[in-house]
């Protein structure tokens, strides 16, 4: 069985975003550390999902990587993300512009228990909020990649809307002031 692995971004206080959805928290300066996380992740993934409202910012930004700047450190990484298939859960559109995107209008439970039981490589999920909210909500995650930003907001979106355990797997602080915590669900 596939596992379902969460990469996200997070403020100190628990946000991926801010109350308007603002992003500008996020340190964008790559650290040697968070490229191999990035390496490690990608490797082990054959499938990207991700919910309506992430799908744009997301394409956009690893196209225009791929398509302008190959001299980036992230290059490698965009290319297998613009290569690799997108899932896009989405209730209200049938089609989202964007390289191996895909819909799925069906429910979101039984559609990735469907996925986690086909044969390849693993699942990463990228988000946004109300999208990750529910596959933690019903328990689909096995792995999560938290990338803690030293900034904190006081308020915006969460993806913990109730209580969940995990184990904590590593922690691992990034030059830049990001600390990876992998962990996994108990």
């Amino acid at each position: 069985m596939k596992k379902l692995i969460l990469q996200m971004q997070l403020t100190m206080d628990g946000f991926v975003a801010g109350p308007n959805d603002e992003l500008d928290w996020m340190n964008t300066e790559m650290d040697a550390k968070q490229l191999d996380f990035l390496k490690e992740l990608t490797e082990g993934m054959d499938t990207i999902l991700m919910g309506r409202k992430m799908t744009h910012g997301f394409t956009t930004y690893w196209e225009n990587v791929v398509d302008n700047q190959p001299e980036s450190p992230e290059y490698p990484y965009a290319k297998i993300f613009v290569d690799t298939p997108k899932i896009v859960f989405s209730k209200t559109v049938q089609s989202l512009p964007g390289r191996n995107v895909t819909v799925n209008n069906g429910e979101l439970v039984e559609a990735v228990n469907n996925l986690k039981n086909q044969p390849g490589k693993g699942l990463i999920a990228y988000g946004g909020a109300n999208f990750v909210s529910e596959l933690i909500k019903h328990n689909l995650i096995d792995e999560l990649y938290l990338f803690i930003n030293p900034v904190s907001l006081g308020e915006g979106k969460r993806i913990f809307l109730d209580r969940k355990n995990f184990k904590l797997v590593s922690s691992t602080a990034c030059g830049n002031g990001v600390l990876v915590n992998k962990y996994a669900r108990e």
